[in-house]
This record gives structure tokens, C-alpha cells and sequence, in this order.
């Protein structure tokens, strides 16, 4: 759909990012149904009740709020969400993501991730990235591994999941660590 692309906050081969809107609320919760067993124990996704609270908090200024779209259909691939944003000085913010059945561990998640990831360092002028990983996820932490992040250390009962307070490995990259490897990703092409 030229008109989805077009909409597009950015965009690369295989997927665009997008803003959620209202409209996106059936498909949204149908994905997130079919990938309850995908986000367990890692993340709760948004259920049907706090959809609405998901589109206010993604219309905030300290929040960027990406839907991960598949070019050849509009299909919703996976969320991203820049949050708790600082500027001035500190131009920081915080990554959340999950991908969504059946397009887990098909590369789209590391595709839009790159463009949430060129978004944030270019256009929005952040300087730093954090993204909190629970250590058993692994796949997680081969994704932002694989696109730059770096681990800085660990942080006990960091956050409470699912009734739990649970561990995380902290991971984050630099606005100049990502460019330089995105300028060398596209020397080698």
C-alpha cells in the first residue's frame, strides 16, 4: 500500500516504521494474542483494556512509538518504543521492542530496529540508547548485540514482569557508534 509506505517514518528493503493509530487496534491485538506464548516470560504486551493508554503514551514528547510494518503486505512485524526520553544535555532514552507471531526470527525485528535506531540518532537527535534485557533472553540479546548495542553491566530486580521483580543485563549505543557502523555497513555494499 503506497499510501502506508508513504506515511512512513522511515523506511529500508523489507520494512517501514510507522505511528500507531486507532485503526491498527484489531490487527495489534490479534498479533498479540497470537504471540502470548513468543513474549512469555519477557514482556506483556499491551491487551485490549491498555490499548488505548498505549496510542496516548505514544502520542507523548518524551516517547517515540513505532509500529515495525513488512513492506509486501502492511503487515505489523513487531513494536519499538523509544520511551522516557531526556533531551538538553543528556539526549538519552530508553528501547523497548517485541516482535509478533509469525515473523519472529525472520530479521524484520533487526531491519526496523536499525531504522528506530537511525530515526532516534538522526532526525531526533538523541546521543545514547538503553535497552534492559532479562539474561535468559537470548535471542534478545543477539538482536541489539547484532546491531551495535554493547552490554554495560547488570542491574538485580530491575523491573517487575508478569507479578516478578526480575534481573537485566543493561545494553546500550552511542549516536556515534551506530553512525560509524552504518557508514561501514554501506562502504562494504
Amino acid at each position: 500500500d503506497l499510501a502506508a509506505v508513504s506515511a512512513a517514518v522511515e523506511t529500508t528493503g523489507r520494512v517501514y516504521l510507522r505511528n500507531p493509530t486507532p485503526a491498527d487496534r484489531t490487527e495489534f491485538l490479534a498479533r498479540v494474542r497470537a504471540s502470548t506464548r513468543l513474549h512469555a516470560p519477557w514482556i506483556v504486551a499491551p491487551s485490549e483494556v491498555e490499548f488505548e493508554d498505549y496510542l496516548r503514551r505514544a502520542g507523548s514528547d518524551r516517547s517515540l512509538f513505532y509500529l515495525i510494518c513488512r513492506r509486501e503486505d502492511d503487515a505489523i512485524a513487531g513494536v519499538a518504543n523509544v520511551s522516557k526520553i531526556v533531551r538538553g544535555n543528556f539526549r538519552s532514552a530508553y528501547l523497548g521492542y517485541f516482535a509478533f507471531e509469525p515473523f519472529a526470527g525472520r530479521g524484520y525485528m533487526r531491519e526496523g530496529l536499525g531504522l528506530v535506531l537511525r530515526h532516534a540518532f538522526g532526525a531526533q537527535r538523541l546521543h545514547r540508547i538503553e535497552a534492559n534485557i532479562q539474561p535468559d533472553n537470548v535471542r534478545s540479546a543477539k538482536l541489539v548485540e547484532g546491531i551495535g548495542f554493547r552490554r554495560e553491566g547488570f542491574s538485580p530486580r530491575y523491573l517487575k514482569i508478569r507479578g516478578r521483580w526480575r534481573d537485566h543485563d543493561r545494553w546500550a549505543i552511542l549516536a556515534e557508534e551506530f553512525l560509524a557502523r552504518e557508514s561501514a555497513d554501506r562502504r562494504s555494499s
